[in-house]
């Protein structure tokens, strides 16, 4: 069977119980079918209810109980008063990109124009490096910020403070056996510290650390709240948890967007056919972030931080359209890469629980994303990269039972350096040490995942007879959907699924990637579009059940209602 012929690894659907009794007399103000996906969330009481729908107006958490707040504001203050040279050094993701123009801004606000590093992918890898703390020490830096990064950099952090350079390190990413020695560590998950919510995103420590010095140190018409625009883009790019704190945030953050006078993402909206006033969660994930990452992916990031940062028409238009055509080609390459993974794969003929591929031909840019699409589709951790000077440079994606990085730092080693989430991580490898890598990681997950049943699974909010839907009810259900806004990780789009459908006209769209059909209940038809499923063309069953949700597309002035389709499977029950 060839690659393209190949379908994904069948997903289970978990469709949620009904709503019991108690828990429908306690939830009795909202309407019921809100009601059900409240409690598919966790939601049993009617105080749990209106806290998580009125997250918008939830008061944030007090900045200053992140352990060394304090600390990094009097470093700050001190820096301001005597003009010294402050840099900020960030990361080429959005969360990095979106973080570095939110303190750029601030500082430029606060009369101070920080230097602002960006590390090239391609030339310097992830985080800090040696080269760079010299070079920001030898043009005169005094203050070094980290935004969305440092927390592994024991020996950089070192260094810059042997060359004379107080240091903030703001990162959130998990910390490993040593803390490095920053003046000020802001990290909610570092031991001891007392912020009760461990979950947010390189750019909302950097929003706290403006708020909290805005709270030492008011200044008058400056407000924190001014960049919360560039939180929610950091946050749902980063794929952050949307719940507690993170939800108040990008719920903040959309409506500041929607007013948004940043003529930077009022021309990235315009390249991505994107509505500012009507912008969700989808927008960003889909439609912004990819842009926005698209520049540290294939060249430099400074272009999109260029972009966040300019109020000229011409130019953020300009960089704009750049971003876009960065983003196709992008697109292009990581197909590519992707197709050769999923045929290596299906060659070694999954004896081994790691899916891992590298070529000198891969762009290093984009090894994450092919990474990500072949893990999801075998559903095994997958890592792949970019083969160079006697080094490999991978990203690697996991899944939820195979906790990656926890497996790096039993190989740390064999590795040049590496670092990132429990789900998707990053690795310099020397080319002598990856046998030795690879067996030990196989190692690892062989023992971790003997005896699982490693199946995805899917959790449907609600098994939906569409023959049986009224056109009047659908109005009700968009809107009770919207309501859970914003949605993204732990607090995820709702999803339904559907049996039985006639499949009618399936056609391929971007050459065979994408699926788009009709599918007929009884006497109602409903447009669908399968992204990344264009495989199904040649399988499809003529009745099929589907995972989706619903959304509004619209195609020159008109608007439809369309099933935006997460999985397919032949139907259960044909007749």
């Amino acid at each position: 069977m060839q690659p393209n012929e190949n379908l994904p690894t069948s997903k289970r659907w978990i469709v949620s119980p009904l709503v019991p009794p108690a828990v429908k007399r306690e939830l009795h103000d909202f309407p019921p079918f809100l009601r059900q996906l409240l409690y598919n969330r966790g939601i049993q009481t009617a105080t749990e209810a209106h806290a998580f729908m009125d997250a918008e107006t939830v008061a944030l958490t007090d900045p200053l109980l992140l352990r060394d707040m304090d600390v990094a504001i009097s470093l700050i203050q001190d820096a301001l008063s005597h003009a010294e040279k402050i840099a900020v050094y960030g990361d080429y993701d959005v969360d990095g990109v979106t973080a570095s123009a939110l303190l750029f801004e601030f500082f430029q606000a606060l009369g101070n124009t920080p230097r602002v590093y960006i590390p090239n992918r391609f030339d310097e890898g992830y985080g800090l490096n040696l080269e760079a703390i010299n070079l920001l020490a030898g043009e005169g830096v005094k203050l070094l910020i980290t935004v969305d990064c440092g927390i592994r950099s024991v020996k950089e952090v070192a260094l810059a403070r042997s060359l004379g350079m107080n240091v903030i390190l703001s990162d959130h990413h998990l910390p490993g056996h040593e803390i490095p020695p920053a003046n000020a560590v802001i990290n909610p998950r570092q031991p001891g510290d007392a912020y009760p919510f461990k979950h947010l995103a390189g750019v909302g420590l950097a929003y706290k650390l403006a708020a909290a010095y805005l709270q030492a140190y008011p200044q008058p018409g400056l407000k924190a709240e001014n960049w919360l625009d560039l939180v929610a883009l950091g946050t749902v790019a980063d794929l952050a948890e949307l719940t507690g704190e993170n939800r108040a945030l990008v719920g903040q953050g959309l409506n500041v967007i929607r007013r948004s006078s940043r003529q930077g993402l009022y021309s990235l909206a315009q390249v991505s056919g994107i509505r500012l006033d009507r912008i969700t969660t989808a927008n960003i994930g889909f439609g912004l972030g990819p842009r926005l990452n698209a520049a540290g992916r294939l060249e430099t990031a400074m272009a999109a931080f260029q972009l966040l940062v300019s109020d000229d028409l011409y130019e953020s238009a300009r960089l704009a359209q750049l971003l876009d055509d960065q983003n196709a080609q992008r697109k292009n390459l990581t197909q590519q890469i992707q197709e050769k993974a999923i045929a290596g794969a299906l060659a070694e003929g999954g004896s081994l629980p790691i899916i891992f591929a590298a070529s000198e031909e891969f762009s290093e840019g984009v090894v994450g994303l092919a990474a990500s699409r072949v893990a999801e589709r075998f559903y095994r951790p997958a890592i792949i990269g970019h083969q160079s000077d006697g080094l490999i440079v991978a990203s690697c994606r996991s899944i939820k039972e195979f906790d990656i990085t926890r497996a790096l730092d039993e190989c740390a080693d064999l590795l040049v350096r590496y670092g990132g989430h429990s789900m998707a991580a990053g690795l310099t490898v020397a080319n002598d040490n990856l046998p030795a890598l690879l067996e030990r990681l196989n190692s690892l997950a062989s023992r971790q995942l003997a005896g699982m049943e490693l199946t995805p699974e899917l959790f449907i909010d609600y098994d939906i007879a569409l023959d049986k839907l009224k056109a009047e009810h659908i109005p009700e259900i968009m809107d009770d959907v919207s309501r859970l806004e914003p949605t993204g990780v732990r607090n995820p789009e709702a999803l339904f699924c559907s049996r039985g459908l006639r499949v009618v006209n399936p056609r391929a769209l971007s050459d065979g990637q994408h699926l788009k059909m009709l599918l007929r209940a009884g006497i109602n038809t409903y447009e669908g579009i399968a992204f990344r499923q264009g495989y199904w063309l040649k399988s499809l069953p003529p009745v099929v059940d589907v995972a989706y949700t619903f959304e509004i597309n619209e195609y020159q002035g008109r608007q439809s209602l369309q099933l935006n389709i997460r999985d397919i499977r032949p139907a259960e029950n044909p007749a």
